[in-house]
């Protein structure tokens, strides 16, 4: 029925139900579409998504041809975002999807490929396969590019190297890049800067762990800190998240990847990704990732276990399938408590570095193609033998400096959000 009303009609509509409180402040950033400084009172109000505030992005999209990346944390309301323009009309060109595909129903790293949307009839351009941006005949297509993704925060959580990419094809055919902005879960800023020699997949920019900003204001900082290809611009427009201040708790509606599947493994991603670099399983292959932690070697030391299984769309082959592995069981701890500190836990792995048998295995990735590099994943060749000497927290914590303080002085100036 509503693909039938008049555009204006649902414009109306939709920002009645939708505007919560008066109307927004003309933002001092003509980028920015909407109030970027929450007052104390706005702050209690509900927090409503880009994507939610119809109102401030339809006419944009009217009379043009649209080109959407997005993938299932994508959503108006409950709905997906792509299924809700399309019965509204709008003249969705191409999709365009990340990692685990536009549906979400690819594996952790598994190649995507091109497809039609058995819902929509609208053809899906892989971003996570041969093509890692949209190319010049992609970009021909479109007169404007809408990005909405739901990001977690962190540097080895590979949508912002999808973003930095979009942004170039779209600086480099001179169109306009529409960001539908969501809160960062993870809102504080932790962790050693990434040496840029250590540039990888899962490193692209001297950031830390946690970097402490939303898509739209880590868009803000892409441009401002000249990282895209020849320090091209991109035309942004950002519907920014109403309502948002970095240190709310956001539950997440919809799960990020497959293997972020609960906002527990959410909050304690930031901490627990970095065992990716080790030989301790992070429970891929299991209903909890990125909730436990263990090691068949680790049998007498802890008396939790958990056995990795293959799980098609989840992870196939997961680190130490089929054996049984012992160690933490983060399910019941207040992963809400450890965002509010503002710091990732590396506790963590101290102390299955020392509980752990065969010291000169548990960062050698050599041993399985479900490991990765510590150094890349940390973002520096200190962490690994700081960890190894049994140096304490303080005094790790210590060597990210002076770097995160600058970083967290130059991240002041592209935020949108209090």
């Amino acid at each position: 029925m509503h693909a039938k009303w008049p555009i204006f009609t649902l414009l109306a509509f939709s920002s009645l139900l939708i505007a919560a409180g008066p109307k927004p402040a003309a933002s001092p950033d003509p980028a920015v579409s909407a109030d970027i400084a929450p007052s104390p009172a706005s702050a209690r109000k509900p927090i409503i998504t880009g994507a939610d505030q119809t109102g401030q992005y339809l006419p944009l999209l009217k009379g043009k041809r649209v080109g959407i990346l997005g993938n299932p944390t994508s959503i108006i309301g409950n709905r997906p975002l792509v299924d809700s323009l399309h019965d509204l009309k709008i003249d969705i060109k191409e999709i365009f999807g990340p990692e685990h595909g536009f549906r979400g129903k690819a594996s952790n790293g598994a190649k995507v490929a091109d497809e039609i949307d058995s819902a929509t009839g609208i053809p899906i351009i892989s971003l996570y396969g041969p093509k890692r941006k949209p190319s010049k005949q992609d970009m021909d297509a479109i007169d404007i590019l809408i990005f909405d993704l739901q990001d977690v925060g962190c540097r080895f959580y590979t949508n912002i190297n999808v973003l930095r990419n979009i942004m170039e094809s779209c600086a480099e055919s001179g169109k306009e890049l529409l960001i539908l902005d969501r809160p960062d879960p993870n809102g504080y800023v932790d962790g050693p800067i990434l040496d840029m020699t250590l540039k990888s997949g899962i490193g692209q920019f001297p950031v830390p762990i946690t970097h402490g900003m939303t898509i739209g204001e880590f868009a803000r900082m892409i441009n401002g800190e000249g990282w895209l290809a020849n320090k091209e611009q991109c035309k942004l427009r950002i519907i920014p998240v109403k309502n948002y201040t970095h240190a709310m708790y956001y539950e997440l509606p919809v799960h990020p990847s497959p293997n972020l599947n609960t906002q527990q493994s959410v909050l304690l991603y930031p901490s627990l990704c970095l065992f990716e670099g080790t030989i301790i399983s992070q429970g891929r292959g299991t209903q909890m990732p990125f909730t436990v932690l263990g090691n068949p070697d680790l049998k007498g030391a802890y008396s939790f276990s958990f056995t990795p299984v293959s799980l098609p769309g989840m992870s196939e082959t997961p680190l130490h399938q089929d054996q049984v592995c012992y160690g933490l069981d983060l399910r019941t701890i207040n992963a809400d408590s450890l965002r509010r500190t503002g710091k990732i836990n590396i506790k963590w792995m101290m102390d299955l570095y020392k509980a752990y048998p065969h010291k000169e295995k548990f960062f050698d990735f050599h041993q399985s193609r479900q490991m990765g590099d510590i150094n890349k994943l940390s973002g520096t060749t200190a962490f690994k033998e700081q960890i190894a000497s049994g140096m304490s927290e303080e005094d790790i914590r210590k060597t990210w400096e002076p770097g995160l303080s600058n970083y967290k002085k130059m991240r002041k100036k592209y935020l949108l959000y209090p």
